[in-house]
């Protein structure tokens, strides 16, 4: 079950730090000169100058820069105490440094500030069930998905279905998995959740043909090739599961199932 999570990890983190075709130098360059107050040009209201510092917190926490993603995040609190996304996004900052009760305190203050905004209550759900609080995720991934305006549900629909994988009810986590593959057919790590549940309820020529599928359109992850080497292992094809545990320390060398595989430890 610990590699569901890990692969929320990967896959999801996440909504505030999503991604255009723009390169993340010029998106973060572009939001340091729009959030630098000091020229005369630039926007004064203290909301503008709040979404302009997270902006660039939510790039800084993309880029691993963690301890700059946290000032920025701060000095957007600072300006305007009542923007709840300076708020949550400075939740997903805490989970990174592993202050955990800090991230919590500030995504409960960004839902008091705002109950309803789906994207906070999506990342909220991953955080908990990030956390061992599976059960008490489902409530904010349900909020989040219920509401008309969510312009990407999928998300809230795939945290759900990890997050049901986690509690071991693996028919509720297929029926999110596909619910979020209807809306975006070609999301891997959507593709890989589901593989992954199959090979979980023994599945496992479907899991191998749902991956094998996945990997001829996407450059393969570690967690990709780590559920290639543990479904080749228990259909007994020795030759492909070394194929993959190969690949997998290779490319991945230092990633946590690079080290499960150096262990032995394959369940």
């Amino acid at each position: 079950m610990r590699k569901t999570a890990l692969a929320i990890v990967a896959c999801l983190c996440l909504a505030a730090c999503s991604s255009t075709g723009v390169s993340q130098a010029t998106r973060q360059k572009e939001a340091e000169e729009a959030a630098d107050s000091r020229t005369p040009t630039k926007p004064r209201d203290a909301r503008t100058r709040a979404k302009l510092h997270t902006e660039l917190g939510s790039l800084y926490l993309q880029d691993g820069n963690l301890a700059v993603a946290l000032e920025e995040l701060t000095i957007a609190i600072d300006i305007d105490p009542d923007y709840a996304k300076a708020y949550a996004t400075r939740g997903l900052a805490g989970f990174r440094i592993r202050e955990m009760q800090a991230a919590d305190q500030d995504f409960r203050r960004a839902l008091s500030i705002d109950a309803n905004d789906p994207e906070i209550n999506n990342n909220y759900g991953w955080f908990l069930c990030q956390v061992g609080r599976e059960k008490e995720a489902i409530t904010f991934f349900q909020q989040a998905i219920k509401n008309p305006l969510y312009e990407t549900p999928e998300k809230a629909y795939l945290n759900a279905g990890a997050c049901y994988a986690k509690l071991g009810d693996l028919a509720v986590a297929e029926n999110y998995i596909q619910q979020s593959l209807h809306i975006a057919p070609n999301n891997p790590q959507a593709l890989l959740q589901l593989a992954r549940i199959n090979y979980q309820r023994g599945y496992l020529e479907l899991a191998k043909q749902q991956l094998s599928d996945l990997l001829r359109r996407t450059e393969p992850s570690a967690e990709a090739l780590w559920l290639g080497v543990r479904v080749e292992r228990r259909l007994g094809e020795r030759v492909a599961e070394a194929r993959y545990g190969s690949q997998l320390r290779r490319k991945f060398p230092l990633s946590p199932e690079a080290q499960e595989l150096l262990r032995g430890n394959f369940e």
